[in-house]
């Protein structure tokens, strides 16, 4: 088997570093290296779709020395496997499917909307990374025949709650905002709160399953 190549580093001020990787499987993959077993003096691992941010002490380790050891981790041959619960353990999100582009999903796809809700609701979602708004996950399981383009106009305003997809990703706005994803339902549960620790429930790395609830 032939390693992987070795990401692009870019210090990140004094006490970070950039890994610029292929994609977002080989950042998940780096991401679980350094997590399972953290090398010394490393605070913090922060995904996105084609990197990942790792803060450290520059106290304890020094940049050359923990790039050498990111290096290493990324090239070694690994898989991600199923996701586990994660810390925060495995969230379940009641979903009522009464979204604006649901029937239009279901045209684009040739589907159903009943069917578009089952292959909804059937995988074991992952949150990939967090990004765009506090508390909104990209949440990566989605099933590929609703990987949609997002929408060519976006819509100025989208109401908290909103579950969409868009871009192989499935995601719910935790607050009213922009947005250009193709909405399928609401949730009720509240995805960022201040007052909670974690403030968001959609974390990186956290498993995730949808609920179909009475539409």
């Amino acid at each position: 088997m032939t390693a992987p190549a070795g990401p692009v580093l870019r210090p990140m001020g004094s006490a970070a570093l950039l890994a610029e990787l292929d994609g977002l499987d080989a950042v998940l993959a780096l991401r679980a290296a350094l997590a399972d077993d953290t090398p010394r003096g490393v605070r913090e691992l922060i995904a996105a779709a084609r990197t990942l941010l790792i803060t450290y002490d520059p106290g304890v380790t020094g940049r050359e020395t923990l790039a050498r050891e990111v290096t290493r981790r990324a090239r070694a041959p690994r898989t991600v496997g199923p996701p586990a619960a994660g810390p925060h353990g495995e969230l379940t999100v009641p979903v009522r499917y009464d979204g604006a582009d649901l029937d239009e999903v279901a045209r684009r796809t040739g589907l159903t909307p009943a069917e578009v809700i089952a292959r909804h609701t059937a995988p074991r979602y992952t949150v990939a990374f967090a990004g765009f708004a506090p508390g909104f996950g990209y949440l990566t399981g989605t099933d590929p025949l609703l990987a949609l383009d997002r929408r060519a106009e976006p819509r100025t305003e989208v109401p908290a709650g909103s579950v969409a997809v868009a871009g192989g990703y499935t995601g719910v706005y935790p607050r009213p905002s922009p947005g250009g994803w193709h909405l399928l339902g609401t949730t009720s549960l509240t995805l960022w709160d201040e007052r909670r620790d974690p403030p968001a429930l959609l974390v990186p790395g956290r498993a995730v399953r949808l609920r179909e609830v009475g539409r």
